[in-house]
């Protein structure tokens, strides 16, 4: 039988406070995307993330791999979005067996609205109480421990750090801001 090692001191502070801040953020994050535009965190992930693919449409098992979903929770949320008329979906034209999910004008146009609040709110509450060596800090480490939890790189996180390796100043953020 293997022994395991007991977290030490400072490893348990770093993980206690790891789990903290990963409990808390959602809640937060959804109350005010709820506040503003009457959308969740993750229908708000959804929507940006079709809004940064090529036509604004995506395969709906690829939409689920980018925001680590599974299909019926992507689908369920989906159904929520077209009875909102923010999504729509349609049969795939390459692949009639798969699904295609597509922002809609008024998906956009919600995005628009939400974006400088739920940006105002992670500066808040996260970027700006960070140093911009800390903030470098915390990139390298999310992208570590990422490179772990998602080694396929499937979620869109990942675009982050293949914008930020090829340098360019635009690295792209489905949670933040709206494509152009």
């Amino acid at each position: 039988m293997t022994s395991i090692q007991p977290f030490s001191p400072v490893e348990a502070t770093a993980w206690a406070r790891l789990v903290a801040v990963s409990e808390l953020l959602p809640t937060m994050l959804d109350a005010q995307l709820l506040r503003d535009v009457e959308l969740t965190h993750f229908e708000y992930l959804v929507l940006s993330v079709l809004a940064a693919s090529p036509e604004h449409t995506s395969r709906m098992t690829r939409l689920a791999s980018q925001t680590n979903a599974t299909l019926p929770r992507l689908s369920h949320v989906a159904r929520r979005l077209e009875q909102k008329g923010l999504l729509e979906r349609f049969p795939c034209p390459q692949d009639k067996r798969a699904t295609n999910a597509r922002v809609t004008a008024a998906g956009l146009s919600v995005l628009e609205q939400a974006a400088p609040g739920h940006v105002a709110t992670v500066r808040s509450n996260v970027l700006d109480v960070l140093e911009p060596a800390e903030l470098e800090q915390l990139a390298a480490i999310s992208s570590r421990i990422l490179a772990r939890l998602d080694p396929e790189g499937r979620m869109s996180a990942t675009q982050c750090d293949a914008a930020a390796r090829a340098g360019s100043d635009a690295v792209p953020d489905a949670t933040a801001a709206v494509p152009a």
